[in-house]
This record gives structure tokens, sequence and C-alpha cells, in this order.
């Protein structure tokens, strides 16, 4: 038997990357878009069950084309079993008017769903049952057991308390990236991540996770990203102007036409930089999807102009360089590093 684990897909979300409108648009479209991926790749590839586990909605009050998207699709491929445990975004999510069949749902109560020799329980957290959860779970240790749950460990999920309770797999959900480990001896837990990024909070190849519960208990994270948000940063020092700065930012950053970039520039500088990262946002342009460029460079100390003022700066410089006891090049790096600390920079 194999089984999808999938989590915060987040129908109807707004982009969060400054794209402008016509292509957030179409990224909200590329979001339903990965869904329909991953409902082919079960199709195609013999999945018996889809779980959910929360947030397929951004909110309480999805729009109508949203809705009637996810529900037409999990109509319209009745072979395979949709296990939907809402989340914190979509908790209020009424879908009992569908009266779908293959469309599983969760509650308040630990809920079980049935596969052979395959138990799949869920429920959805909140704060009147935050503590009865864990002692209310029983599990039939002959069975493989699967729970669903959608929060943060150590955030409303307690893994302590669901050790040694017959777990096999824990399917969480609630995080935007990947990560798995050992829950106890028997099982294991696991964090899809989000479907699809939609922000530069959630950089990376986002997807979903498959089970494989055949002669041995196995799962593996599946790729399934439309497209990938990705995060640079170059250290654009030396550079003598914002010209060589932009060249030098497009050589490094090899963008693929399909992704959505941050560009992060850093380093020290001698020049103006008022337009670099508009003129280095112009320059990727058309090499990816979209790119958004934060200038985060600093201007290099004029330390002979410095030395002059009347200032703990000016002080500063002038005991070092009055000092016998370092050479000219210690010197040098002693006051550049006191300048940065002066001026709160890392050092």
């Amino acid at each position: 038997m194999k089984i999808i684990h999938c989590a915060d897909i987040h129908l109807g979300s707004k982009m969060e990357a400054k794209l402008p409108k016509d292509k957030a648009d179409n990224r909200k479209m590329e979001v339903r878009l990965a869904l329909t991926n991953m409902v082919d790749y079960a199709k195609n590839n013999g999945i018996r069950v889809i779980m959910l586990c929360g947030d397929v909605f951004d909110s309480d009050c999805p729009l109508k084309k949203d809705k009637e998207f996810f529900y037409n699709l999990v109509a319209a491929n009745s072979s395979i079993d949709f296990l939907y445990l809402r989340g914190n975004h979509d908790i209020k999510e009424s879908y009992s008017q569908y009266g779908l069949k293959n469309l599983k749902t969760f509650s308040s109560e630990w809920q079980t769903y049935e596969y052979g020799g395959v138990a799949i329980s869920g429920i959805e957290m909140s704060a009147e049952n935050a503590d009865s959860i864990y002692s209310t779970l029983s599990l039939n240790a002959n069975k493989v057991n699967i729970v669903m749950l959608h929060g943060q460990i150590d955030g409303g999920i307690n893994l302590s308390k669901l050790r040694n309770k017959n777990i096999n797999y824990l399917a969480l959900g609630h995080i935007h990236y990947f990560f798995n480990g050992k829950l106890d001896d028997r099982g294991v837990y696991v964090n899809p991540g989000c479907l699809e990024g939609r922000g530069f909070d959630e950089i990376g190849v986002k997807g979903f996770v498959e089970i494989d519960i055949g002669g041995a208990f196995t799962y593996r994270f599946v790729p399934n990203s439309v497209r990938v948000i990705e995060q640079r940063r170059v250290d654009i020092s030396g550079c003598r102007n914002t010209y060589e700065a932009t060249e030098r930012a497009f050589a490094e950053v090899k963008a693929d036409r399909s992704s959505i970039l941050r560009v992060e520039l850093v380093g020290e500088i001698d020049f103006d930089n008022e337009d670099l990262a508009l003129e280095t946002q112009k320059r990727l342009a058309d090499s990816c999807y979209f790119a958004d460029v934060k200038d985060s460079t600093m201007r290099k100390f004029n330390i002979e102009e410095i030395q002059g003022d009347l200032s703990l700066k000016g002080e500063f410089i002038r005991t070092v360089m009055a000092s016998g006891d370092f050479g000219e090049a210690e010197k040098a790096e002693i006051i550049s590093l006191g300048l940065k600390a002066l001026s709160g920079r890392e050092v």
C-alpha cells in the first residue's frame, strides 16, 4: 500500500514575494497546479490514500473558485481517499455539503480509518483538547499505525508524550520545510513542508512524502515544486561602480528562468549605491521569473577623513595611529575592526 503525506497547500493565499499583480495571480494558479501535479503522481503511482495534514486552504473563508477546485479534484479521483485534517488556517472550513465518499475528515476527537493492516488516526488540536489527546490515543500494536497532527513540535505537539504509543509514522504539518526524526524504537516523525513555496521565507525545493508499506516500511521526499524560490548572497567588494557590481551579480547568480530569486548584495564599496539594487534587479529580470534585490553593502571607511573628526571614531583612529606597539598593517586592521564595531556592523 502506498500513501502520500502532504500539508500546508494554502489555496488562495496571497503571494508574499513582492510580485507584480500579474505574476502574483499566476502564482496562485501555480499553487493549484502543484496540488494537481501531486494528485496526477498519485494516480500514476498506485497511491491509495493522500493525507492532508492541515491548511489545505489559507483561511476559513476561501474563495469559491478555490473551494470548488479542491472538492472537484477530490470528486474526480474517487479511487483515492483524501484524509483531510484541518489546520490553524482552515480549522472552520465546512465540507459537509459536498458529501464526498472519498473525503475522510477529522474532528476534536480521535478518528481512525483502516486499510487492512494499516490504521490512520488523526485529531484536530485545540486549546480544549491539548492535554487530553495523549491520554486518549489508543493504538493496536499489531497494526501499522500512522498518526496525523497539525502543529509545531514543542509549540503544541509534545513528542515525549507520543513515544511508546505504537506509532510507526507520525505525520505532521504546519512548518513549511521538510524535516524528520526518530520518535522511538518503533516509529518516526515526518513533516513534509508546504507543497509550493510562496514567499522568501519558503525557499528551496518543496514537495510531499511518499510512504510505501510493502515488505518494509519506507518513505521518501518527492520534489513537486512548480517554481523554486531561491536566495543568494553576492559579495561585490572590489567592484568600482554599479555596472561592475550588477555584472558580477549576474555572473554569480546563474539563475534558472523559472526561479524566483532573492539576491542580497554584500561587501564594502566606495561608489554611490543609490540605484544599485534597482539596477541589479533589472539586470537579472530576463534570467529568471522574478528577482528581488536587497542592498546590504557597506561604504568603505575613509580613514583620513574620519581621523580629523571631533568624534569618538576620530579619537579612536588618532589613538591607534599614535601607538608605537603596532606596525602599519596591524594598525589598519585594528582601525577597520574598531570602526565596524563603533558603527554597529558585524565584526
